[in-house]
C-alpha cells in the first residue's frame, strides 16, 4: 500500500472526481477539493476539506495551492459536455485551457512540487481512420489536418495525429501541450491521462449513456430518442479509470501522456440493445422503420480480432462497420424482442455537427505500469442502471 498524501482534486464534486476521491480516502489520504464559489456541497462526514475558489481567477487557485502544501493535484476540472463546446466555445477554451494554465503558474510560481495530473481526452484524436474507404470519402473534408502514416490507424496509440472535431476536443489539445511545456520549461511533475469514455454510476444524465438508460427507466418507456446510432465507443468502467489515475500517480513517467481505455469498441446501438437486454427485454433482431434495413440476433457475440486486438464483439457491432448503416431517412429503429417491440427514434437535436466515427484505444503505454482493465461493457451497462434505480 502506498503511502499516504496530502491530495487536491480540482472538479472534485464532479463524477470522476466523486469516485477518485472515495478511493484516495480508502488508501488514507489527506483530501482536499476545489469547489467553485456558490455552489452548495454535502460534507456531512467532513472527510473532505473544501476549498472555495475560481480556476479563472489566478489569486484564487494560487491561494488554495498554497494552503493545502499538496503533494499531488489531480486536475479534474473542465467543461466535459461536447455539444456544449459547439454552442459556447468560448466558456470551454476559458475553463479548460486558461483554467489549466492558472493552475500550472500557481504551482510553479509558489515554488511547489506536486505531481500534477492533467485529466484529458481522447476527444483530441477526433477523426481517426479506420480504413481507405473513409479515409477516400472524408481527406479532402479534412485535409487541413495531418495525413494518416498508414491505415488503419486503429488502435489509436499516443503519437497518432492529433485531429479534434470539436472545441472541446481542441481545448484539450490546449490543455495537454500546457502540460508537456510546463515540465520542459520548468521542471514541473506533470502527467497526462488521455482518457477514452468513462462511464459507470453516477455518469451525468445529459451524457449519452445516462440518456439511453434514463428514457428506457421512463415507467412504461417503449421508445427512446437518441442520435447517431452508427458511432463506436471506447468505453471504459469508472473504477478502472481510478486506478489507472492512481498508477499514473504513482509509477507515470514525467511530461508524458498515457491513453487510459479499455481496448475495446463497440456501437452507441450495442449499448442501448445492451441496456434493454439488462432490463429484461430478449432482442430477436432489429429493422429500419423505413428502408427495409433488417439484422437477426444483433447481440450474438462474434469472435475473432478486432484491429488487432481480442475484443468482445457483436453482430450489431461487425454490421455498423461493414456497410450496415442507419440513417436519418430510416427514421429508426424497430427492437424486435419476445414481449413486442420497442423503438429507437432518430432525433436530429442530438446530432452532432462534427462527430469522431471510431475510437479504440491502445493502452500498452500505461499497461506496462502494470494498469489491467477488470470491468465488462455489459458491468459498465450493469452498474449504471442499477445506479439509475436506486436514484429515481
Amino acid at each position: 500500500m502506498s503511502e499516504s498524501k496530502r491530495t487536491l482534486l480540482t472538479g472534485v464534486d464532479g463524477f470522476l472526481g466523486t469516485h477518485l476521491s472515495r478511493a484516495l480516502l480508502s488508501r488514507g489520504d489527506e483530501v482536499s477539493g476545489l469547489i467553485r464559489t456558490g455552489l452548495d456541497i454535502n460534507n456531512e462526514n467532513g472527510e473532505i476539506t473544501y476549498h472555495r475558489g475560481e480556476l479563472l481567477d489566478p489569486r484564487s487557485i494560487a491561494e488554495v495551492i498554497r494552503k493545502c502544501e499538496p503533494d499531488v493535484i489531480y486536475h479534474l476540472a473542465a467543461q466535459t459536455f461536447v455539444p456544449r463546446s459547439f454552442s459556447n466555445p468560448r466558456e470551454t477554451y476559458d475553463i479548460n485551457f486558461m483554467g489549466t494554465l492558472n493552475l500550472l503558474e500557481a504551482v510553479r510560481s509558489l515554488e511547489m512540487d506536486p505531481v500534477v495530473i492533467f485529466s484529458s481526452s481522447a476527444e483530441e484524436y477526433g477523426l481517426v481512420y479506420s480504413s481507405e474507404e473513409q479515409y477516400i470519402r472524408l481527406g479532402e473534408r479534412y485535409s487541413s489536418y495531418p495525413p494518416p502514416i498508414e491505415i488503419p490507424e486503429l488502435p489509436v496509440n499516443e503519437n497518432n495525429p492529433l485531429r479534434p472535431l470539436s472545441p472541446y476536443g481542441l481545448s484539450k489539445v490546449y490543455g495537454t501541450s500546457l502540460m508537456a511545456t510546463y515540465h520542459s520549461l520548468y521542471g514541473l511533475k506533470t502527467v497526462t491521462a488521455r482518457n477514452f469514455n468513462i462511464e459507470g454510476p453516477g455518469r451525468g444524465g445529459h451524457f449519452v449513456t445516462s440518456h439511453i438508460i434514463g428514457q428506457l427507466l421512463e415507467e412504461n418507456s417503449r421508445e427512446i430518442s437518441i442520435g447517431n446510432v452508427n458511432i463506436f465507443k471506447d468505453w471504459s468502467h469508472v473504477e478502472d479509470v481510478v486506478r489507472a489515475f492512481q498508477l499514473l500517480e504513482e509509477r507515470g513517467k514525467f511530461g508524458q501522456v498515457y491513453n487510459v481505455g479499455s481496448e475495446r469498441t463497440n456501437s452507441i446501438l450495442t449499448f442501448i440493445l445492451l441496456s434493454m437486454r439488462e432490463l429484461g427485454y430478449d432482442i430477436k433482431g432489429i429493422s429500419s422503420v423505413v428502408n427495409g434495413k433488417e439484422l437477426e440476433r444483433p447481440l450474438e457475440k462474434v469472435n475473432g480480432e478486432t484491429f488487432g486486438r481480442d475484443v468482445v464483439w457483436y453482430r450489431a457491432d461487425e454490421a455498423l462497420l461493414d456497410t450496415f448503416q442507419f440513417e436519418m431517412d430510416d427514421i429508426g429503429i424497430n427492437v424486435h424482442t419476445g414481449s413486442g417491440d420497442l423503438r429507437i427514434t432518430f432525433d436530429r437535436k442530438f446530432f452532432r455537427p462534427h462527430d469522431n466515427p471510431i475510437l479504440m484505444s491502445d493502452t500498452t503505454k500505461i499497461s506496462a505500469l502494470g494498469f489491467e482493465v477488470r470491468n465488462s461493457l455489459e458491468d459498465i451497462v450493469s452498474s449504471q442502471i442499477e445506479h439509475m434505480k436506486d436514484d429515481a
